[in-house]
Order: C-alpha cells, then structure tokens, then sequence
C-alpha cells in the first residue's frame, strides 16, 4: 500500500464540514481528526467523508486542561483515561486505524513525582487505553513531542520503551518538527521506530508546511518507504503569528480563533492564532503538493 497524505484540523477551529470540503477539493486523502469526541456527529461526519471522498484515518488527542495520563491525581489519570477511551470510540466508528496520544498535558513542563512514579502512572493508564483499542480495532501510537511542551516523552527511544512497558501493538507516531529538536538523526529515529511507527506528522523544522524549511523530504519518504510504513503522512503546520515590519501574513490572536478558553490557551502553547482561510487554504494547498512532490520522486528512482 503506498504512503497516503491526511492532515489535522486542529491548527484551525472551523465547521467540520469546511475542513472535510477543503481536504476533498486539494486531494488529501484523508484526515487525522481532533480529539474532541463531543464536537462531532459521527453520522453527519462519515456523509461529509464519503461525500468529498476522504477518509478518517485516525485522530489525535487534545491533551489540554485537565487531561493526563500521568498526572499525580488518581482521579485526573482516572478521567484522562475515559477521554483517550473516547477518542478511540470516535475513531472506530469513522472507521479510522489509528489515534495518536500525547500522554501528558501539553505545556506541562514540571514534574509531580518521581521518574518512576509518574513512568507506573502512565503505564497503568495506558494499559487501560491499549485493552478498550484492542477491543474498538483501533491502533495506539505514543507521540514524543519537544522539550518546551513537555518534560515526559520527548524521543524516540522513551516512547518505544513506554509501547514494550504497556504491551499490546501499541507503537509510536512520530513528528518531524519536534524530532528535529530532539532526535540526534531524524532518519536514524524512523529506522530505530521501524515497525512500531503507527502514524507520522509532518511539518518543516520551522514548523510551516513542507517545503518551507530545511529538512530533506526525499530522504524521510526514502526512510519511511524503507522500513515498510503503509500509513499517512499527517500535515501538521503550525503558523506563528508575525507583528513585525517584515511580515508577510497577519494571524489575529489566539482569542480570536473561537473554540473557547481551552481551544485558545492550546493554541497559545502552540505558538499560533487565528489564522484566516486565505493563508490556511495556501499552507495546506503547499503542503500536500510539496508531499505529493516528495512521494511521486521517490517512486520513480525504485
């Protein structure tokens, strides 16, 4: 099965039923949708995909608020779990195959414990999540993500030992941008994933869709082909806002992106904002043109 191209509708609060028309009209394949299982009408949503002929390939957890797996209360860990439990409902009903979780809270960044006591905590809490995914079909993959947005799982490697200290065929879902920070050799870290990888996100080092930074997307498609990976190629650009006399783009602030207080606080810790729809049409259109790019040069030197 060749490589498939989804993207995330999280960097962008909008109707659903915009995001499922834009991904149909630019070819995406598929969407890797956001983890708020309340949002979504799963019938009105499996019309949308068959209507635009895209696919739900999985979705990927918001760990916002009071969502962690690894969090020192019983009871946070507790409600944690019921929302990933959620996610993976949601996804099996869409028929996606895969849900991404980040398994603490994003900008959480100082511990509650000791390395093995929140290391036992997350365990636990992901055994809990891997038995209800075995049981809805779907498959787990843990997402390292940089330093500045967590302290728990920030490579590769942690996240294949926490996948072998949970069982099951839970495996790992790797993101260029963050692995540029913190793997040593981004294409060594896809070869050490190997058949874990579930799922990979795609943005340049700078965050903004493919093509706009310096990483080699010949080489990762070559990586990725390499240890035989049959899933998508998630976009995942993030656009900063830029108030400067050089800029080239007006993104208005985070409040004004709608989705509430925890939608907005999420997309401050991501750097961005509302970004209107004439610059997230060009940076999704630019991002599955520069993959399409990378796939189709790969396929033709095999």
């Amino acid at each position: 099965m060749a490589i498939k191209v989804s993207m995330h509708n999280w960097m962008r609060p909008e109707p659903i039923e915009r995001t499922i028309e834009r991904l149909g009209r630019l070819g995406y394949d598929g969407i890797e949708i956001s983890g708020e299982p309340g949002l979504y009408d799963v019938d009105h949503v499996r019309r949308l995909l068959e209507e635009h002929q895209v696919e739900c390939w999985g979705a990927v957890t918001l760990m916002m608020g009071a969502r962690d797996l690894c969090h020192e209360d019983r009871y946070m860990r507790i409600g944690s779990v019921e929302y990933v439990k959620d996610c993976l409902t949601l996804v099996s009903r869409l028929g996606g195959k895969i849900v991404t979780v980040v398994p603490s809270t994003v900008g959480k960044i100082t511990p509650m414990g000791s390395p093995a006591d929140e290391w036992r905590w997350c365990v636990e809490s992901l055994r809990e999540c891997q038995a209800h995914a075995e049981t809805v079909g779907v498959r787990i993959g843990l997402e390292p993500l940089n330093r500045f947005e967590t302290y728990f799982l920030n490579r590769c490697e942690q996240a294949l030992a926490l996948c072998e200290a949970v069982g099951g065929n839970m495996g790992v879902s790797l993101d260029t941008f963050h692995m540029n920070i913190e793997e040593a050799d981004l294409i060594e870290a896809i070869h050490q994933t190997g058949d874990r990888l579930v799922d990979f996100h795609v943005a340049d080092n700078n965050r903004m869709p493919p093509g706009h930074g310096a990483l080699d997307w010949s080489a990762i498609v070559r990586a990725l082909q390499t240890i035989g990976y049959q899933g998508h190629m998630t976009a995942e650009f993030v656009a900063s806002p830029d108030r400067s006399a050089v800029s080239d783009r007006e993104i208005g602030d985070a409040s004004e992106a709608g989705g509430g207080p925890g939608m907005e606080k999420f997309l401050r810790d991501h750097s961005t904002g509302a970004v209107p729809e004439v610059y997230y049409d060009r940076y999704a259109q630019q991002s599955i043109d520069h993959l399409r790019a990378a796939l189709a040069e790969s396929a033709s030197t095999v």
